[in-house]
């Protein structure tokens, strides 16, 4: 690990100018992620801004009947939390999906959100990877991919997001809230939030330098019967190769978003009136364009079959 620089923010906007100038500076909270980059020097932040101690660390009910999480709420406080469990189920088994306990402890909300690729060649330094160091290629493109992208992807990258709470964020429309450096907020829609590929796979979010995720927000709560199912090569501590996170309400009708299958929770409104129709007619919306690889192209199907599934769990 390289030498760098520290200091502890009092405030919000305090944390964003000292990172916006800082070049190379680093936001750290729970640090799950982040440091396991830097031990492996894919990360090399020259300054880090602690934000543990700001007043970010609440669930509140907003006016609305939503729910407004503070960034640094700890996965495990929040998947434990009464309000999450009663009326956004497939956020609290989203979380408790990932990862395993201790990792839950520390992880925030607003670093799941903010988590790396794990694609195998981003984290294998001897590999060009254009998501590392961009320009250099894409080792995965032609080369193992049985995990990665089969939608969403581009020509300099075929990496999926890792995070489960990200795909049950995405299907229950949640909101990231931000503060910039020069203290200006912004709402950014989670569709918005996370970018896709295209020919800068470096840059994976709309954050400006220096912005700094505040809180995420939940609407009032859309109801219906809310399942998370995730499918992995084990049982416990691996990351996607497909989920699904679904809404469905009584009338048959609801809502979808995948994991494991994109940059991005991929999810796909217009497809959601096909539901009633099961499985297949949500999938082949949802999936058009899809440009698998050999080894991947699983996913399209195991995608149907996992939504089948959670279609069959719901409706009993």
């Amino acid at each position: 690990m390289r030498t760098f620089t520290y200091e502890r923010a009092k405030s919000p906007a305090e944390a964003a100018a000292a990172v916006a100038r800082n070049p190379g500076a680093r936001f750290i909270a729970g640090g799950t992620n982040l440091l396991d980059l830097m031990k492996l020097e894919i990360e090399t932040p020259a300054h880090l801004v602690d934000v543990n101690r700001l007043e970010l660390d609440r669930i509140e009910a907003t006016k609305d009947g939503g729910l407004r999480i503070g960034a640094l709420v700890r996965n495990t406080d929040l998947a434990a939390d009464k309000r999450v469990r009663k009326d956004y189920g497939v956020l609290s088994r989203a979380l408790l999906a990932g990862a395993s306990g201790q990792l839950r402890n520390k992880a925030t909300t607003a670093g799941n959100l903010l988590q790396r690729t794990r694609c195998p060649y981003f984290y294998d330094t001897a590999q060009p990877c254009n998501k590392r160091t961009p320009g250099s290629g894409c080792s995965a493109i032609g080369g193992f991919s049985r995990p990665l992208a089969v939608i969403g992807s581009s020509d300099q990258c075929i990496a999926t997001h890792p995070s489960d709470m990200a795909v049950a964020m995405r299907v229950l429309d949640a909101v990231v809230e931000t503060v910039r450096p020069n203290g200006e907020t912004r709402a950014i829609p989670i569709a918005d939030f996370h970018r896709l590929p295209e020919k800068t796979p470096a840059v994976e979010t709309v954050l400006a330098p220096g912005e700094l995720i505040t809180a995420v927000t939940l609407p009032a709560p859309v109801g219906g019967k809310q399942v998370y199912r995730k499918v992995r090569d084990r049982a416990s501590y691996a990351f996607a190769l497909v989920s699904v996170a679904a809404v469905v309400q009584p009338d048959g009708g609801g809502r979808a978003a995948f994991g494991g299958v994109a940059h991005r929770p991929w999810r796909v409104e217009a497809a959601e009136a096909a539901m009633p129709r099961g499985a297949k007619a949500v999938t082949d919306q949802v999936f058009a364009g899809a440009r698998p690889t050999e080894q991947n192209a699983f996913k399209l199907v195991l995608a149907e079959r996992t939504l089948g599934s959670v279609l069959a769990e719901a409706r009993g």
